[in-house]
């Protein structure tokens, strides 16, 4: 990844200092401190042994005289694939899990809570391809599979929540595959699982290829430290599939992704989307996307009048997370792996919820009634034309 940029923030701190820079963080991030938090040196020494990022900042809320702080500590992983994409599955799968376990390790000492990684983190974004074989080799139980157990050790060790986004082998109904985040306790056991409700079919790109939309509505997860709901990639473009999360009570929200940032790619769009949904929806928001080329043995193409090429763009990483109030924290690099973590008070919801009243003044019984019209086989739009009297 020679001579990719690296991120948005080394480009305006080479180029911005003093008040201008103040003003750029005010205006930007929406605060001009962004509220860093010291790290362990054996942390910082860790993340430069292992040669990822790591950054940790604060999300306060103001003190109640009713409640006590509800501080959470949350935390995203973005990386890269860790061996070349034509050796077998199982080396390519362990070769990830041994490289982020290494990151896993210093998000336990750090004392994180919640820990969320990248869409189907534990193999390569292979549905470009269009090959079936060997990539479905991938898939695996939710519940008792090879990565669900590898991780089950480490969420008891750190007593932490992990959600792990996998391919999904459901082998109670005829082994089809789907694309599904898997919520494991602190306690090991496995809360539930969610799975992709929009299956994106861009051009030659099209993941209904191997799992279609999913079937498990919007589930929010009550676990230790909160209530998490995760809208999967290609969701964070459905306003109404970030809504449905907070209407069932999600307090923090990850949105684990693969997106590139070719021409018809959507990296102008990330800093926008997962921040307008913890605006309007008044809840922690986390944006968790992949890092770096993957190739693969076979050529294909992506409709976009291109020659057949080998890999699918750069995944251009750029983690991060915003409050309710729209503040938002500086982004990873959009070219190395890296560990993010967030001190959340989950008060800050309700406040920002008492002080801009989205959820009293959002009106659900008027858009119920216009949606119903809309799906209605005789639907008019209501346009009023100025010949109409």
């Amino acid at each position: 990844m020679d001579g990719e940029t690296q991120s948005l923030e080394s480009i305006i701190n080479t180029n911005l200092g003093g008040k201008d820079l103040e003003e750029f963080n005010r205006i930007y991030y929406g605060r001009k401190n962004h509220h860093e938090v010291d790290l362990k040196e054996s942390s910082i020494a860790a993340a430069k042994d292992n040669d990822f990022e790591i950054a940790a900042y604060a999300f306060p809320a103001k003190k109640e005289s009713t409640r006590p702080p509800r501080i959470v500590k949350v935390a995203v992983i973005q990386h890269s694939i860790a061996v070349p994409t034509d050796r077998p599955v199982n080396e390519q799968k362990n070769a990830i899990l041994a490289k982020v376990k290494k990151i896993i390790d210093v998000a336990g000492q750090e004392g994180v809570n919640i820990l969320c990684f990248q869409e189907l983190w534990n193999m390569p974004f292979a549905f470009c391809t269009r090959e079936k074989q060997p990539w479905c080799e991938f898939a695996e139980s939710a519940e008792d599979g090879p990565t669900t157990r590898f991780l089950r050790e480490l969420c008891i060790k750190y007593a932490m929540v992990i959600v792990s986004s996998i391919l999904e082998r459901d082998e109670k109904h005829a082994d089809i595959i789907w694309n599904t985040a898997v919520v494991i306790s602190d306690t090991g056991s496995v809360i539930g699982k969610h799975r992709k409700n929009h299956i994106p079919r861009v051009g030659d790109f099209n993941e209904s290829n191997y799992y279609m939309e999913g079937n498990t509505g919007h589930p929010v997860f009550a676990t230790r430290y909160g209530k998490i709901g995760i809208n999967i990639c290609f969701g964070r473009h459905h306003v109404l599939n970030w809504m449905m999360f907070g209407q069932n009570g999600a307090e923090i929200v990850f949105n684990p992704s693969a997106t590139i940032a070719a021409e018809a790619g959507s990296e102008y769009m990330w800093n926008i989307e997962a921040r307008n949904a913890a605006i309007t929806n008044c809840y922690f928001t986390a944006a968790i996307n992949r890092v770096g080329y993957e190739e693969f043995p076979n050529e294909f193409t992506s409709a976009d009048g291109k020659p057949a090429h080998k890999d699918l763009g750069l995944f251009y990483g750029s983690s991060y997370f915003c409050g309710p109030d729209g503040v938002r924290c500086p982004g990873l690099s959009r070219n190395r792996d890296g560990l993010l973590i967030a001190v959340v008070d989950l008060n800050m919801n309700r406040q920002i919820r008492d002080r801009r009243c989205y959820y009293m003044t959002q009106r659900l019984d008027m858009y119920v009634e216009s949606l119903k019209r809309v799906l209605d086989l005789d639907f008019k739009p209501q346009v009023v034309n100025e010949t109409e009297k």
